[in-house]
């Protein structure tokens, strides 16, 4: 693609089993053409196949057709891709190139979504309904989106509103079979709804949206007291209004409320024996964003967002039916962001920006607060960043990129950026394409790893804050390749190193144990690096069938100690397949396979490995109504519950049905 149209480390030795597996783009590239208009790569808009960096897309039509109904569910089988329960909450975090959920960015339309308990964003807390698709960049991304994101960044797109008037309504229900809570096998485990109106005149646009998945949760023995899987019932509403005067210029406002009500069933031994244990949590929150965006006669583009978005959430404890605790937590934060991204000037795209962010953090147990010495904690950053895009001819691109923060309690910090395009070689339907970059990473800690106290006696540990703990730094290294024929053939490769210091994690070797209450604190590990390599292919094999598969072999080690890091599986691969039976029928199977995982690295503890399917059915009734069935974990693959090294997949087999119904424009 012509300017003038525009609006590491290398490989290392792969095991033979990799090489087996080297058959790249996600899942939802099948539905993702080279048109492709994402944003996340370099802050503007691009044609997916021309940026600088690589782009991963989760596309609507994936998202429908693999019926998604979480962020959790979306992304989940994007490659290298891994998802773990949240420590104690009722949800999913993930894990890019051996970094953890801290280290990766959650936008949503650019701005961040609030981390439950200040920490992780928790995937299942965010529901589809809006969502028009999903970006994913890899490797150390704070040049252009600051501190956490050293491991990449996950940005939710969601729809543009049209003139017109359109809506949509989803409905399903499905089961756990034998594992119902009910104990019944066909009882409906799982509802869900959703729905969505919108539409306007050329200068006035209005959307309107809602979202329910009521989970009723799961046991192994459904007769017994404890439930693997919590019940949940999940809630999100939102409406949006827009004022376009005219091309290129929009103000908006939008807001959304999340509500969801968990219960989790366990059983703790006190001598003599089991006593059932009981824990509840509300959680709430409330989103508002207001936004403008400009364009001028000469090219120059200014928008501006702001941000004002309060979590809370509340917990409960019970033992044998008696109230024993109740957690309060509450998280407001303000985002301030401005861009200008100006006109081009001798074959270079300059862009300026600010962001300023502000967040505030109060916890209590029966009214006593759980930060060291204080009631409520705050931070607070003024950051400017500045990206120059440089094309040399029609061929090559260098994306330059640099931003400083000032930090209220770290001072200030710089991390810049450089990426490389080329289009490498070209003959007939076949193209070469080369991309690499260079990235500097940054986090500072969060507010729970330096205040809080986190008090679970009950459950018999404690986690201390560390006020000493000294901000992560990494230096990332990506390189990769595409090749592509036509529309039919597209294989990638990317090689990835990346070295952190100061990373933070839990310190559970030096636990101190008292009164039966382990006492954990975090820790700095000086030096850790991880490396690997993502391979996929994605074959269109005719209009009506489509193919493609991932591996990922990853490697990361404490250099200090010379152990590898728990919880990052050397290796994982993804398959899909999507066939268009007949006219109108959709047959998609979506398979996961993880290698075993190091859990505890002083006993050389390991989870064993794991693969899943999922398939679906879709059938097109008409033009409006589309007819759907799918069974997820059709192996029935689930982790051994008494085995606590065991972290396989929670729920098993979940067969479910339902119908989407969808008119206007």
């Amino acid at each position: 693609m012509s300017y003038s149209s525009l609006v590491t480390q290398p490989p290392y030795h792969i095991k033979k089993t990799a090489l087996l597996l080297l058959l790249t783009s996600s899942f939802a590239m099948a539905d993702v053409t080279l048109d492709t208009v994402v944003v996340t790569a370099t802050r503007s808009e691009r044609r997916v196949d021309d940026t600088p960096v690589r782009t991963e897309v989760i596309s609507r039509a994936e998202i429908e057709k693999t019926h998604a109904r979480t962020l959790k569910d979306a992304i989940e089988n994007i490659p290298g891709l891994q998802l773990r329960e949240v420590h104690g909450k009722s949800g999913y975090e993930l894990s890019l190139q051996g970094l953890s959920s801290d280290q990766v960015l959650v936008l949503i339309d650019g701005l961040p979504i609030a981390a439950s308990t200040s920490s992780t964003v928790n995937l299942s807390q965010y529901l589809l309904s809006e969502v028009d698709h999903i970006e994913v960049i890899k490797g150390a991304a704070s040049a252009q989106y600051g501190s956490s994101a050293m491991g990449g960044v996950i940005n939710v797109i969601t729809r543009r509103v049209k003139p017109g008037f359109s809506g949509s309504a989803d409905a399903s229900l499905g089961s756990y079979g034998a594992q119902n809570d009910s104990g019944k096998f066909w009882d409906a485990g799982l509802k869900h709804g959703q729905f969505q109106l919108e539409g306007g005149s050329e200068h006035w646009r209005a959307r309107l949206s809602g979202d329910v998945l009521d989970d009723a949760g799961f046991g192994a023995k459904p007769e017994n007291w404890s439930r693997q899987g919590d019940a949940s019932k999940r809630q999100q509403y939102g409406a949006k209004l827009s004022w376009l005067p005219q091309a290129g210029d929009e103000l908006w406002v939008e807001g959304s409320h999340y509500r969801e009500d968990d219960v989790q069933r366990y059983q703790r031994y006190v001598p003599p024996r089991l006593l059932a244990q009981e824990k509840t949590e509300g959680i709430a929150r409330d989103r508002f964003v207001a936004g403008a965006k400009t364009s001028f006669a000469n090219g120059m583009r200014v928008q501006a967002q702001l941000l004002d978005e309060v979590y809370d959430s509340e917990g409960k404890e019970y033992s044998l039916g008696d109230l024993m605790s109740v957690r309060r937590f509450e998280q407001h934060l303000n985002h301030l962001t401005a861009q200008v991204d100006l006109p081009a000037w001798y074959s270079q795209l300059w862009q300026f920006g600010v962001d300023w962010r502000k967040e505030n953090v109060s916890q209590s147990v029966n009214g006593v607060s759980e930060f060291l010495g204080s009631k409520k904690v705050s931070k607070e950053s003024r950051e400017l960043f500045v990206q120059n895009d440089i094309f040399f001819g029609d061929d090559w691109e260098v994306v330059l990129g640099l931003r400083v923060q000032d930090d209220s309690d770290f001072g200030m910090h710089a991390a810049p950026k450089i990426a490389l395009r080329g289009n490498v070689w070209e003959s007939g339907d076949w193209k070469g394409v080369l991309r690499g970059s260079f990235g500097q990473g940054y986090r500072v800690p969060n507010l729970k790893e330096r205040h809080f106290l986190f008090d679970h006696s009950s459950l018999g540990y404690m986690v201390l804050g560390n006020p000493n703990l000294k901000p992560e730094s990494s230096n990332s290294w990506q390189l990769g390749g595409n090749l592509a024929l036509s529309r039919k053939v597209s294989l990638d490769i990317n090689a990835y190193f990346n070295q952190v210091k100061d990373l933070i994690q839990v310190d559970e070797i030096n636990a101190v144990t008292s009164n039966g209450v382990s006492k954990f604190t975090y820790k700095n590990i000086a030096r850790t690096e991880t490396r690997g390599i993502e391979t996929a292919l994605d074959w269109r094999v005719s209009d009506q069938l489509n193919i493609n598969t991932s591996y990922t072999y990853s490697l990361s080690k404490d250099l200090d100690s010379g152990k590898a890091l728990t919880r990052r599986p050397e290796n994982m691969a993804r398959f899909g397949l999507d066939w268009e039976v007949l006219a109108g029928s959709t047959f998609t199977l979506r398979s996961r396979y993880q290698s075993a995982e190091l859990i505890d690295s002083a006993k050389n503890a390991h989870s064993d490995a794991w693969m899943t399917t999922d398939i679906k059915f879709n059938q097109k009734i008409n033009k409006n109504i589309t007819a759907y069935i799918g069974i997820d974990n059709v192996q029935d693959t689930q982790r051994d519950f008494s085995n606590p090294n065991d972290f396989g997949p929670i729920s098993g087999r979940f067969i479910y049905m339902g119908s989407r119904f969808a008119w206007g424009s």
